[in-house]
């Protein structure tokens, strides 16, 4: 009895549902996303072939160039309440709408008497006002650049209850002066070990 030959069919696989899949995730994604903000200093880091991934939290990082120094608090709700702290310290009162900018905020440079101009300007007006001088940084204990680090390190403790890591990162021609100043606000906080940013020279042999 001769064998029945089954037609062959080509599989036929429907993607509708992982093509909308796809694209939802895609839309999530996009917004909900935050814009990385560009940095307000054009640092030339210097090279190293040490490998050390930067924490995402818990983290400050003072960043130097031009004899400038500016400041950027890593966490939404550490930048909050260090900004209250601030205010408090220097009699100047911040109001929800301005912590809410000033969360979102990256890197700032501006004394603590022109915060509040600073936090009605978008990025653009921010960069071509001049307003960023840098944080002043005089080491004495009532100084604005020792607060503002001494402030961020209390809001993370009492938030997160671990310690604050700072890091700095420095024009690789900036002059001694200026680092040899930063150093100095952070041996007076007893904060004798932070880190460098550098950038990547190769894999060490």
């Amino acid at each position: 009895m001769p064998r029945v030959k089954v037609p062959r069919k080509s599989t036929a696989i429907d993607m509708t549902a992982m093509c909308d899949v796809s694209f939802l995730l895609l839309t999530f994604f996009i917004l909900t996303a935050t814009a990385r903000q560009p940095d307000p200093l054009d640092i030339k880091t210097p090279s190293s072939t040490v490998q050390f991934k930067v924490p995402d939290k818990d983290l400050g990082i003072l960043s130097i160039g031009k004899g400038k120094v500016f400041f950027e608090i890593i966490g939404q709700d550490v930048k909050k309440l260090t900004l209250q702290k601030m205010g408090e310290k220097f009699g100047t009162t911040f109001s929800p709408d301005e912590l809410k900018r000033f969360a979102v905020v990256s890197a700032f440079g501006v004394p603590i008497q022109s915060m509040k101009q600073f936090l009605t300007m978008n990025g653009d007006q921010r960069e071509k006002s001049g307003i960023q001088t840098g944080i002043p940084t005089d080491s004495t204990t009532t100084g604005q650049l020792y607060q503002w680090i001494q402030q961020s390190r209390l809001a993370t403790a009492e938030l997160h209850n671990t310690d604050m890591r700072i890091t700095i990162k420095g024009n690789s021609e900036e002059e001694y002066e200026t680092v040899r100043k930063i150093v100095d606000v952070l041996q007076k906080q007893k904060v004798n070990k932070f880190s460098l940013i550098t950038s990547a020279e190769g894999a060490a042999k």
